[in-house]
């Protein structure tokens, strides 16, 4: 559920794409007392409905025949109305590099085949959540450390003069470690704080590679940050000073 700009309570959209019509078909019975959901089995039905409706978070297999999940969710990126629609990736590809690259697509999640039905309800309500909510008053509306500048009225990231794009929950994890500069960390905590998911839920995994993707994005030198750094055993922190 959400709420609208006049107070009223709306049901949120969700937009399952799989090939599989039998995962589909699971997750829309799983789903459809929660939500309102709409089904298609390909990439490009996906963007053909997802312009048709604006789902409020799309659920999105990898392995698909003709145009695959990734480039769906770039193609999806790129579409200035569709850009910060949250995407939660099902994949039966598990290697870190597999889950980075869909991250680094633009996803905002992901579980992989097989997952339990529990878990994926528990991700979507999670994220939903994180981009429903009333966005606190704005002490500040420009954070800045060191070269790196972040907007958080026109969600522009700068460093060294130079524009960064960055996926909305890319933007949430930076603006979230740029608020609390020297504060260190855990990855359980930004995953409560950041993702919105309850205690012990979520993977490490999921923080490790946004912040690899963050540091592609954001550092000269991603494999020396001078940004994000990581405290061992401990944690991450954006450090103020050299």
């Amino acid at each position: 559920m959400a709420v609208s700009s006049g107070g009223e309570v709306t049901v949120s959209r969700v937009l399952v794409v799989d090939d599989d019509v039998e995962v589909a078909k699971s997750i829309e019975a799983s789903l459809r007392k929660q939500y309102q959901v709409y089904v298609v089995y390909s990439g490009i039905e996906a963007i053909k409905e997802a312009r048709r409706h604006r789902p409020d978070l799309i659920v999105l297999d990898v392995v698909m025949p003709g145009m695959d999940g990734l480039d769906t969710c770039r193609e999806l990126r790129a579409d200035p109305a569709l850009a910060d629609v949250p995407i939660l990736f099902l994949t039966a590809l598990g290697r870190p590099e597999d889950r980075v690259a869909g991250l680094r697509a633009g996803a905002d999640d992901y579980l992989t085949k097989p997952f339990n039905l529990d878990e994926l309800q528990l991700r979507i309500s999670a994220i939903l959540r994180r981009v429903n909510q009333t966005p606190p008053a704005l002490p500040v509306s420009t954070l800045k450390i060191k070269d790196l500048t972040l907007d958080r009225i026109s969600y522009q990231v700068t460093t060294n003069k130079k524009q960064v794009k960055l996926t909305p929950v890319e933007f949430d994890l930076l603006c979230h470690l740029m608020m609390h500069p020297d504060e260190v960390f855990t990855s359980d905590r930004l995953l409560q704080e950041v993702w919105d998911y309850p205690t012990e839920s979520g993977s490490p995994d999921l923080v490790r590679m946004h912040i690899r993707n963050l540091r592609n994005k954001i550092e000269a030198d991603p494999s020396n940050p001078e940004f994000i750094i990581t405290i061992p055993r401990r944690g991450y922190t954006i450090a103020s000073e050299p």
